[in-house]
C-alpha cells in the first residue's frame, strides 16, 4: 500500500536560478518543486548536476540570483531573512560530520539547543540521551569523536540536527565518505526517520536505499529537473532517455 502523504506543502521552490562565478553554465536553472509534510524526496543525478547545490540553497548556504523558496508559505529567500533561525527548522547533515573534536558526543549534541535555542541544560541533556539511545549510541555519550567510527560520527551528526526539532531534514550524500560496512547503520537511522513521519530531502548515490525510502524521485541533469516520478515508475520505466542511461549503470534485483 502506498504511503499517504500529507497534502500540506512544507517547502516550495519557484524558478530557482543559481550560477557560480567563473562558470559558464548555471548550477541551477529554473528549478521548481514542492515538498509536502511527511514526504521523503530523493534527488538523483550524475555528479555535478546541481543536487547538492539545491539542498544548500534550501538551507541558505548558497546565494541565489533569482527565484524564491517558501517555508510554510513564507518566503525565506528575501532580504533580511534570519538564516540562523531558519536552520533550526531546516536541519542539514553533510558528508563530513563536522563534530567538535574537543567535545564529547553528548556535548556536541547539546551545544545547539543550549546556545541557539536557550533551552535548559537539563532538558537538552535528557533530549540528547533519548536521541542517542534511538540511534544506538547512548553508551558513547562520553566518548570523543576520535574514538568513534565514521558511521558512529555520522549518526551523532544526525542526532545533533534532530535535537533542534526541525520540520525538515536535508541529507547531502551522508554515506559518501563511509566505508561500505558502515553505510548500513546510517541508512537504517534514516529509514527509521522516514517511518516516523519526518519530512526529508535526500541526495544519495545509494540506489537501493533510494528505492526503499523515497515517496518521490526527482532526477537532475545539468542544473535542471528532467524527470519527476514515483519510485517504482522511475526505476522500472523512467520517462526520459537521460534517466534511462543513468539507471543503466546500476544492477537491480
Amino acid at each position: 500500500m502506498a504511503k499517504l502523504i500529507n497534502p500540506e506543502i512544507l517547502l516550495e521552490i519557484n524558478h530557482l536560478y543559481k550560477r557560480f562565478e567563473n562558470m559558464s553554465a548555471p548550477a541551477l536553472n529554473d528549478v521548481s518543486l514542492k515538498l509536502h509534510k511527511q514526504e521523503v524526496l530523493v534527488v538523483l543525478g550524475p555528479s555535478g548536476c546541481g543536487k547538492s547545490t539545491l539542498l544548500r540553497c534550501m538551507n541558505g548556504l548558497e546565494h541565489i540570483q533569482s527565484g524564491e523558496i517558501k517555508l510554510n508559505g513564507g518566503i525565506i529567500t528575501k532580504e533580511g531573512t534570519d538564516w540562523r533561525e531558519i536552520r533550526q527548522n531546516v536541519g542539514m547533515v553533510f558528508q563530513n560530520y563536522e563534530l567538535f573534536p574537543h567535545m564529547t558526543v553528548l556535548e556536541n549534541v547539546m551545544l545547539g539547543p543550549i546556545r541557539a535555542q536557550k533551552r535548559a541544560k537539563k532538558e537538552a541533556k535528557e533530549a540528547a540521551e533519548i536521541l542517542l539511545e534511538r540511534v544506538g549510541l547512548l553508551e558513547k555519550k562520553s566518548a570523543y569523536p576520535r574514538q568513534l567510527s565514521g558511521g558512529q560520527k555520522q549518526r551523532v551528526a544526525i542526532v545533533r540536527a534532530l535535537i533542534m526539532r526541525p520540520e525538515l531534514m536535508l541529507f547531502d550524500e551522508v554515506t559518501a565518505a563511509l566505508d561500505p560496512e558502515m553505510v548500513r547503520e546510517v541508512l537504517d537511522v534514516m529509514l527509521g526517520l522516514a517511518k516516523s513521519g519526518m519530512t526529508m530531502a535526500i541526495v544519495t548515490h545509494e540506489i537501493s536505499f533510494a528505492r526503499s525510502v523515497a515517496d518521490r524521485i526527482i532526477f537532475m541533469d545539468a542544473g535542471e529537473i528532467v524527470e519527476e516520478n514515483e519510485p517504482h515508475q522511475f526505476f522500472t520505466q523512467p520517462s526520459t532517455e537521460r534517466a534511462r542511461k543513468f539507471l543503466n549503470i546500476f544492477e537491480f534485483d
